[in-house]
């Protein structure tokens, strides 16, 4: 949605998981064109690379059980260089539709009457799952898929464990790895088998990305060896693993 106004102009982004060959060519040409670029923690110094020398570069520093711009002073620094005619660029790892805070901050610019422009990215699941040569919905084993949160302002998230418990079941979960024993816990007791395969993904698709395969049982012990930003693919293993199970069993 854009409002022709005489004021600068916003663009909220998605830089994709990490690696440069996962931004968009719509994001990049954001980066070079850019006279402000706000970006959270999690974007990569590869990605910031590509911004143009005119554009003045702000970390917001927002980090999960850490220390945080608040929200509040993100949207006024939108609002203000938007006003005094500046071209922003306001770039999250990943979707910005995704976990991200988006819905406040196009709200924060319609009350101000700012222009603006929303660019998807790639999500981390998305890359995660590529690197395990996996798909996230396959025939005959999940119709549907979901994204979850691992925890959110009120504490750790509630979901339908009921039904994430179930056989075939493939969700992601971000933001889960301090969450991951009150996960484990939620889906026992509503029947998952401890022998459901999971892979906790850190750091997709960048040259330090770490993958950690166990089950539902190891989920915990897991998500402890880890120490950067990790999603959880509950219900798969890479494929190399699948298919040595396979073959295993036919023996």
């Amino acid at each position: 949605m854009t409002h022709p106004l005489p004021f600068g102009h916003v663009t909220l982004a998605g830089a994709g998981p990490g690696a440069v060959g996962h931004l968009t060519l719509a994001v990049a040409r954001a980066l070079e064109t850019a006279d402000v670029v706000l970006h959270d923690k999690l974007v990569s110094a590869e990605v910031l690379a590509l911004a143009g020398p005119q554009a003045t570069v702000i970390e917001t520093g927002k980090e999960g059980f850490g220390p945080s711009m608040p929200q509040a002073q993100i949207e006024a620094m939108m609002v203000e260089f938007a006003l005094s005619g500046r071209n922003v660029l306001r770039l999250k790892s990943g979707d910005p539709g995704l976990f991200g805070r988006l819905g406040e901050e196009l709200d924060a610019l319609d009350a101000a009457g700012i222009a603006y422009t929303v660019l998807p990215g790639i999500t981390a699941a998305a890359a995660a799952a590529a690197g395990m040569h996996q798909s996230l919905t396959e025939r005959g084993r999940n119709r549907d898929f979901r994204l979850l949160t691992g925890h959110g302002a009120e504490g750790f998230a509630e979901a339908d464990w009921a039904s994430l418990a179930r056989p075939g079941s493939i969700a992601a979960i971000y933001m889960g790895k301090k969450a991951a024993r009150f996960i484990q816990g939620r889906l026992m007791m509503h029947g998952a088998a401890a022998t459901t395969p999971v892979t906790l993904v850190e750091n997709a698709s960048r040259s330090t990305e770490r993958r950690l395969t166990g089950t539902l049982a190891d989920l915990p012990a897991l998500a402890a060896q880890l120490d950067g930003p990790a999603v959880i693919l509950w219900g798969l293993a890479p494929r190399a693993a699948q298919t040595a199970n396979i073959l295993e069993a036919a023996q």
